[in-house]
């Protein structure tokens, strides 16, 4: 019992054709790969458990039984590509398990045969045998199912040993070839058949007659002749019953038109249902062929295709005509007027084909890569089977008339006129699809807007791809049925509405212009279940968040989410995926912003209305416009009156209740007895006609001390606060220590004014005198004050005195008063 199947072992040649390029290593100790080493040699370090080796594309000439033997598990070898000369068998007679050998592309010469009775795929083809090396030991190989061999002559007899296996593929080369008995082939039991002649030499029809006659599946490669057609052999009706083939495939085909007619006269009278041929080229002149023996042979091939015959299936590919005098209209008619139900003719450069003259069985139509243009199929009414039409890159111009060639065709259901030159204007310009046009390809074409105007109604699946479409007209025409849309890659500005697409579930907008999707896509198009929106340049803003918080409400509904999704704009956030940008709900909110920025400013208005009214604000900024227009005024009069001159030293600011005080003790006191002090007192010094503020200001200007009697009742006078306010800008504004302050009585700091800051700061920063209960302490306190206030003035004016006597009664009255 052999531990791994047949699967397993071609899942291994598979995996080994994948690792390319890679040494043996403990991890992969089942494959080993030696390929391109330059090796001339087996290596002798190849792992003992491999199961796949693969020696392909080195210089090895020679192959020995030891450098085998220990491979015991060995399945697969390749050793392609080589030097090899001599082959011999017995060399894996230890290697029971091997099942796929390739020796392929080598020198071998000569085959020593062993019996290796597991094989099943053997490939010798591509080396320098002259017979085909089938050795009697090849007849034990019943699990043998690929047989590659060459040679340059093949005998009846080469075949005898095998004649008995039931073969998957025998592959063929015959480089070189020399000799061909007829019937040679047919001794073989295959499915398929590949053979391949050298690209300079002619082939033998023969061999093409026996091959057809030998598998249900037969390919021959390089089909070239040079002589002329009369040496050309025609098959016997005899042979021509035996054959088999089924799927027929000739690949690089170069004959001249008339053995072209002949093989495909062959391949007609066969059971031969696909025909592919594939770079065919016929040529020219025709040579010794005169017209009356042409047109003969033209005609009875007209004959057989008007009657039918077992072929299906008709593919051409990569046609090239190199007839110099050709009537191509003949040619059309006869492929026109074929009964089978697929036509291909790829690469042919095609410039038309005819309608049927009678209703056709074709259902099956490939004219891609040719020069077709507007004029094919117009008022064709035989294509009524035809259900797939393929027109790639061919040169349509008119969605109209293409529309107009599909009108008649009543079965069509698919149509692909991709890759044309195909446009529309609109306007009053009309269009006439087949009814049963199910799914149409106009992708890679110059189609703009007006596309939506001329489109199938019964349409399902929908392919504008590549195109010059802005967007998707309202009010066109609703496409009920359409459940695929694809517009990918046009210069789509949004995401279409579906008011026309009522059944859209799959809508492909990829490679656009779409900058910040409609958040509101779901909406409008409820059954959509997949939407391709990627790779476009998103610009990554508010309007896109409702689209980011779209993808995760949809389920999994934006296919590629989230590589495919990725900001352009702006620059800096160029390359971050949408999913990773994110902006707060008041950035994006306008109203909500709008709100916020309106409650922060009432709060800001409220919160400064309060500072001014308990810091009296207002207070400040009269007392201030006060003071500079008092010293506006001071500057425009005239020049001997803005000089200021000190003419006190001090300046008494107290309160009308502490006026005793400062009649009995504080006035006697300074102005009496030696270096008596000049005062400035209201009562006596303040000018008439001069408003209050003005004189405060004055006097504490010409005064070089400022003393303030501090008491209860001095933080109850609204005058007093003046005179402090006004000698403390002083303080400030000249850079002077004016101001001294006697403190008459103690005062609770709970009765002075919130107002009053300057007061409380001036208090607690700056030292003041105490009026001393005992007499005892009170000279102490004389003389503390006259040293502060100690200066020489200036020479007295005697104006001073006399002002003492003139001050204006109204001025004070209302000074004391408050």
């Amino acid at each position: 019992m052999r531990p791994l199947t047949n699967i397993y072992v071609f899942a291994c040649v598979f995996i080994f054709m994948l690792w390319n390029n890679i040494q043996p290593t403990v991890e992969n100790e089942f494959i080993a790969n030696y390929s391109s080493s330059l090796l001339t040699n087996v290596p002798k370090n190849i792992p003992v458990h491999t199961h796949v080796l693969d020696l392909s594309h080195n210089r090895i000439s020679g192959l020995s039984i030891s450098e085998f033997i220990y491979l015991s598990d060995l399945q697969v070898l390749n050793l392609s590509h080589n030097l090899i000369t001599e082959l011999d068998f017995s060399v894996f007679i230890f290697n029971e398990d091997l099942e796929y050998l390739d020796l392929s592309h080598n020198n071998i010469l000569k085959v020593y045969c062993q019996n290796l009775a597991y094989l099943r795929h053997l490939d010798l083809s591509f080396n320098k045998f002259t017979a085909l090396p089938v050795c009697k030991e090849f007849g034990n190989m019943f699990r043998l199912e690929y047989l590659g061999l060459s040679a340059t002559m093949i005998r009846r007899s080469d075949f005898r040993y095998i004649i008995h296996l039931q073969l998957c593929t025998v592959f063929l080369t015959l480089e070189d070839f020399s000799l061909y008995e007829p019937q040679s082939l047919t001794a073989l039991n295959t499915r398929s058949l590949h053979i391949v002649f050298a690209a300079n030499q002619n082939f033998s029809f023969s061999l093409l007659y026996d091959g057809m006659s030998t598998s249900e599946n037969l390919r021959i490669v390089n089909l070239r002749y040079t002589l002329s057609y009369k040496d050309f052999p025609s098959p016997s009706l005899t042979l021509l019953k035996k054959i088999k083939t089924t799927a027929l495939m000739l690949d690089t085909v170069d004959l001249q038109w008339t053995i072209i007619l002949q093989i495909f006269l062959l391949i007609w009278y066969s059971p031969v249902e696909h025909l592919t041929v594939r770079n065919l080229t016929f040529r020219g002149p025709l040579g010794e062929l005169t017209e009356y023996e042409f047109l003969p042979l033209l005609s009875s091939l007209e004959q057989l295709i008007s009657l039918g015959g077992s072929m299906k299936v008709l593919t051409l590919e990569h046609v090239r005509n190199k007839v110099y005098y050709f009537n191509q209209e003949i040619l059309y008619r006869q492929f026109s007027e074929m009964n089978i139900a697929s036509l291909t003719i790829y690469d042919a450069y095609m410039p038309h084909m005819l309608c049927p003259n009678r209703t056709s069985s074709f259902q099956y139509l490939n004219f891609s890569h040719n020069a077709l243009t507007d004029e094919l199929f117009q008022n064709c009414g035989t294509l009524t089977d035809l259900k797939l039409l393929i027109l790639q890159r061919n040169k349509f111009e008119s969605l109209s008339k293409v529309s107009f060639m599909t009108s008649r065709m009543k079965s069509l259901k698919y149509l692909d006129i991709s890759s044309n030159l195909l446009s529309h204007d609109g306007g009053d310009v009309q269009c006439q699809w087949a009814e049963s046009l199910t799914e149409l390809d106009l992708s890679s074409n110059q189609l703009m807007d007006a596309v939506f105007e001329c489109l199938p109604v019964n349409i399902k699946k929908l392919n504008l791809q590549n195109n010059h479409i802005t967007s998707v007209p309202k009010g066109m025409a609703e496409l009920k049925s359409l459940k695929e849309l694809n517009l990918a890659s046009n210069s789509l500005a949004d995401l279409p509405g579906c008011s026309g697409f009522t059944s859209l579930e799959f809508l492909n907008v990829e490679m656009n212009s779409i900058l910040t999707p409609s958040a509101d896509f779901f909406q409008s198009c409820p059954r959509v279940r997949e939407l391709q929106a990627g790779h476009n340049p998103f610009k990554c803003s508010c309007e896109l968040q409702d689209f980011i918080r779209l993808e995760r409400q949809s389920g999994g509904k934006l296919f590629g989410w989230p590589a495919a999704y990725v900001c352009e704009y702006p620059e800096d956030l160029q390359g971050t995926q949408l999913k990773d940008f994110h902006l707060t709900e008041l950035a994006c909110n306008t109203v909500l912003l709008l709100v916020t920025a309106l409650l922060l400013t009432l709060v800001l208005v409220a919160v400064v209305a309060f500072l001014c009214i308990y810091l009296d604000v207002p207070w400040y900024v009269r007392m201030t416009w006060q003071w500079t227009q008092t010293k506006r005024r001071a500057w425009h009069s005239r020049p001997e009156e803005q000089e200021t001159i000190l003419q006190f030293h001090a300046f008494i600011s107290y309160s009308e209740r502490d006026s005793l005080w400062v009649k009995n003790e504080l006035i006697p006191n300074l102005e009496k007895g030696e270096g008596c002090v000049q005062l400035c007192q209201h009562e006596r010094n303040f000018v008439p006609g001069k408003s209050i503020v003005e004189n405060i200001i004055n006097c504490i200007e010409k005064s070089y001390k400022s003393i303030f009697v501090l008491s209860p009742n001095f933080v109850q006078s609204e005058w007093c606060h003046y005179e402090l306010y006004f000698a403390h800008h002083k303080l400030f504004s000249e850079n002077s220590n004016s101001l001294i302050l006697i403190l008459l009585e103690p005062i609770p700091p709970y009765i002075i004014p919130a107002r009053y800051h300057k007061l409380k700061a001036l208090m607690a920063k700056r030292t003041y005198l105490e009026w001393p209960k005992e007499r005892s302490k009170r000279p102490l306190f004389w003389a503390n004050l006259r040293a502060a206030i100690s200066i020489n003035l200036p020479i007295s004016f005697e104006a001073n005195e006399e002002q003492s006597d003139v001050t204006s009664p109204s001025s004070v009255s209302q000074y004391v008063n408050n």
